[in-house]
């Protein structure tokens, strides 16, 4: 007789950079009943995501939609749809995702130009602008807005003005910002932007919220060669969720529901107040976590306040710290990636898990553990700098 093994995943308080914890209310729109991928009552419910992801996208484009897969399915969209063998394409790269933008624009065929930043720092709008113009006949222009890696804001308007300048197309990846950080699609005039589900939305990872402007989206109708992915063919996907509800995959009906859902929390709390919220805790942490005696990774005036990055003192082991958390205390946080792999911790406050009680829980927390490291933690600084950040929340 076989015996079913037991399943029982623990409780976690997700503080890394994603995902993030999701509302009962969205959990519970996953035990909804399955209907068709062609059901009117399921068809209704895409009309209704696409008119919430446009109002939280800040955008009147008619394509707006959730590509199938995580936040990466929303970036090979944008750039296997907008790239063409022999299009000459800049990316402004300041960290780990910055370049994988570069790279899937060249498995696409085009010819990139990388202008690099530190791991830490924005990209210069400047360094970009001379690119663009040295090289002529830029199709494309793609910068990260959260930079997921580094902790990295960059301001969007200076590479809307240097896209608008020489009839480039704006692609922003909004995967770490959608929901936490203003995002402002039309504003920025951004010709492609797409986000996922599972940091500051707060729901599990499943879907991509993508909206291409007109602009983009006449560049994917005029391709010369047919789009070199299927499954995420822009053309192929709107005449799904537009009015035609031509078939083109089973969807994912389940994320569907958790992503309408999400999507509803967002503009029942209103994305002003939302916006206000990650910044008040995020800025709380960042100041206890130097209070504390920490020394922040990003530079001054360009860290998220949904993502930060925070060096690991010397002699302080990475790996058992992160350990300890998890296992102490239930709190994941994350490692670095690439350049930053076991020099930095990445602690994320992102949509539910964004709360004051995760700030002053994860610097105690913390603050005790880096003691028992020989690391001298004033974790007593660090939650009264905390407080005085989180004022009356």
């Amino acid at each position: 007789m076989s015996v079913t093994p037991p399943f029982n995943p623990p409780t976690r308080i997700l503080m890394g950079p994603g995902p993030s914890g999701a509302n009962p209310r969205v959990l519970r729109a996953m035990t909804a009943p399955i209907l068709g991928h062609l059901d009117p009552e399921f068809l209704r419910i895409m009309d209704e995501c696409r008119t919430m992801l446009r109002r939280v996208m800040r955008t009147e484009n008619d394509v707006t939609l959730a590509t199938p897969g995580t936040g990466t399915s929303g970036m090979e969209a944008a750039v296997m749809n907008l790239v063409e063998p022999g299009d000459r394409v800049v990316v402004g790269i300041c960290g780990y995702f910055g370049e994988r933008i570069a790279q899937m624009a060249e498995r696409a065929g085009g010819e990139v130009t990388r202008v690099q930043a530190a791991w830490g720092s924005p990209v210069d709008p400047e360094a970009v602008r001379a690119v663009v113009r040295s090289a002529g006949n830029v199709k494309l222009i793609g910068v990260v807005h959260a930079e997921t890696s580094t902790g990295v804001q960059n301001k969007i308007e200076p590479f809307s003005a240097i896209a608008k300048e020489s009839g480039a197309l704006l692609l922003v990846d909004c995967v770490t910002s959608l929901g936490g950080v203003a995002v402002e699609a039309d504003a920025w005039g951004a010709d492609a932007v797409y986000s996922g589900t599972q940091k500051c939305l707060s729901a599990p990872p499943g879907v991509a919220p993508i909206t291409l402007s007109s602009k983009a989206f006449d560049a994917v109708k005029a391709r010369e060669t047919p789009c070199n992915t299927w499954y995420l063919d822009m053309a192929l996907l709107e005449a799904y969720w537009d009015g035609r509800r031509q078939y083109h995959h089973t969807a994912p009906i389940s994320m569907i529901y958790a992503l309408h859902q999400a999507l509803a929390l967002v503009l029942e709390e209103g994305l002003e107040n939302r916006w206000a919220r990650h910044e008040r805790n995020g800025r709380a942490l960042q100041s206890g976590l130097e209070a504390m005696g920490l020394v922040l990774h990003a530079d001054e005036g360009y860290r998220l306040p949904v993502l930060t990055t925070v060096r690991i003192p010397d002699g302080v082991n990475d790996a058992e710290v992160r350990g300890a958390l998890l296992k102490r205390n239930g709190i994941e946080i994350g490692g670095g990636l690439g350049d930053l792999r076991a020099k930095v911790w990445r602690i994320g406050l992102m949509g539910e898990s964004s709360t004051p009680g995760n700030v002053l829980l994860s610097l105690s927390s913390l603050g005790k553990i880096l003691r028992e490291q020989g690391f001298k933690a004033d974790t007593n600084a660090a939650i009264d700098a905390a407080s005085e950040r989180l004022g009356g929340a």
